[in-house]
């Protein structure tokens, strides 16, 4: 019977890896508390009296996270590689918290209580964005986290884990803004000119008042909890190796995997490491490129165009409580996630990649070409379960895995903060285009918009296997230093 000495611990490594995973939970949590909070925070600013509250101001105030994402992503490789992946994630954690604690009180003991004003505005776009640092840096540290302490033969599970978590994060929200909500009703607005709404009279003060600060407050819970954590995990072995530290590096590996394969894989790692950090191309243009394109791609098909706006969708359908709609595709994403978890150490990234887009292809033609046809109605609603239950199995988990284990280990830092930047950019550019091109009309009452839309998305699917097919390598079973000498002999 061999010990845990020969085989590794794999209660161990699984406990460091939930805590890994809880980034990723912040991570949904944090971009979807916004759904609840949104009216009554729109409507709490409506009261201002030394400004007036445009829709254009409440549309930044509503996004202004992804501004901090964008930031974080971009500072996540000079962080993880300067401060280590570990302390990088302490810090993400810590923005959570200060953010979850400013947005839901913005005045910070400094300015009146409860009075709205342009100052105030200010002050709660900064804490948002300063929680979009944190899912910046932890969207992309914790999968490089994971690939990094994970044995080869389960990277691609338990990576995959990061997506589900995210997927959840975003349900849990949901519910608990569903249940800070309890018998309080959200605000009514109405627009009464071009860019300018008000609050209906008679709406619930409770929800314009105190509501919104409780949603945003509850986050405070999983961020303390996962900034406390995170302390208690090891940092990276192949950070460690990195920096000179060999000694704790064989010793997190042992735990990982047991004595005798720890000491293979460490020399395995002091082979690929000759510098702490390398130039972004030094293992050749097509490294990085593949893995920025399919950050890119990940965006481009357009999920998030359903994620963020499933209830207008479902809305405009006819449906007669889109809502009903929107937590049966949450239950369907979760379900499809776990297929993913499951079966990519089984089959592989690029099948499961190849076959999510052509599923996202035809779910993506269905909507464009039964949209707006009532007779049609539970055919595009079908479509749309398709498209978003095939990304769930394939481009949203497996382009995390890509993410974590594709780049070299001397380039690992950089390369990531690159691709991750440009998947929270193409995020900004498919949520803020998908209105108005969906809104897009040749003749009265036409339908151009909502083809020509899904039609796209259609297209970049099909692109998109394309591109995986052919150009973007299998990386299952591989270690992570086997895929930098691939690149290294590519180059």
């Amino acid at each position: 019977m061999q010990s845990k000495s020969d085989t590794g611990s794999r209660g161990y490594l699984v406990s460091i890896v939930m805590v890994a995973v809880l980034g990723g939970l912040l991570f949904g949590y944090d971009t979807a508390v916004i759904s609840g909070a949104d009216k009554g925070l729109q409507a709490f600013f409506l009261g201002a009296s030394d400004f007036r509250y445009t829709d254009f101001m409440h549309g930044f105030t509503s996004s202004s996270a992804l501004i901090g994402c964008i930031i974080g992503s971009a500072l996540s490789g000079l962080f993880a590689t300067r401060f280590g992946r570990k302390r990088s994630l302490v810090f993400a954690g810590i923005c959570f918290f200060l953010s979850a604690w400013g947005s839901m009180f913005p005045e910070s003991m400094l300015l009146p209580e409860g009075k709205p004003s342009f100052t105030l505005l200010v002050a709660f776009n900064f804490y948002r964005i300063l929680g979009g640092i944190g899912v910046g840096m932890a969207s992309a540290i914790c999968p490089m986290y994971i690939g990094e302490v994970a044995p080869s033969e389960i990277r691609g599970m338990l990576v995959s884990w990061n997506q589900f978590a995210i997927i959840f994060g975003q349900l849990v929200v949901y519910f608990v803004n569903f249940l800070i909500l309890g018998s309080h009703t959200n605000p009514v607005i109405t627009q009464i000119g071009q860019g300018f709404s008000e609050v209906v009279a008679g709406s619930d003060p409770w929800t314009i008042a105190t509501g919104w600060r409780y949603m945003f407050g509850s986050e405070m819970v999983p961020a303390g909890l996962f900034t406390i954590l995170i302390c208690f995990v090891p940092e990276t072995p192949r950070y460690l190796v990195m920096v000179g530290r060999d000694d704790v590096a064989l010793r997190v590996l042992s735990r990982i995997n047991g004595n005798t394969k720890a000491a293979t894989i460490l020399q395995d790692i002091k082979n690929t490491v000759q510098a702490r950090t390398e130039r972004l191309f030094s293992y050749g243009f097509m490294c990085v490129f593949i893995g920025i394109m399919l950050s890119v791609f990940q965006q481009a098909i357009g999920i998030n165009a359903v994620l963020y706006y499933a209830p207008r969708i479902f809305g405009d359908m006819g449906m007669e409580n889109p809502m009903v709609q929107t937590v049966v595709m949450g239950v369907v994403n979760i379900l499809f996630t776990l297929i993913a978890v499951f079966t990519v150490e089984r089959f592989g990234r690029k099948p499961l990649l190849i076959t999510g887009s052509v599923g996202m292809a035809i779910g993506a033609f269905g909507v464009a070409l039964t949209f707006g046809n009532a007779s049609l109605s539970v055919v595009t609603m079908l479509s749309i379960m398709v498209y978003s239950a095939s990304f769930m199995f394939s481009w949203g988990p497996i382009c995390w895995v890509y993410i974590a284990e594709i780049f070299p280990n001397t380039i690992r830092g950089a390369a990531v903060s690159v691709a991750v930047a440009f998947q929270w950019i193409f995020n900004f550019i498919v949520s803020s285009t998908f209105v108005p091109m969906f809104n897009m009309h040749l003749t009265h009452g036409d339908h151009f918009g909502h083809w020509f839309t899904y039609g796209l998305y259609g297209i970049i699917c099909v692109v998109a296997a394309l591109f995986v097919w052919r150009i973007v390598p299998e990386t299952k079973g591989k270690t992570l230093e086997e895929i930098s000498m691939y690149w290294k002999r590519k180059s």
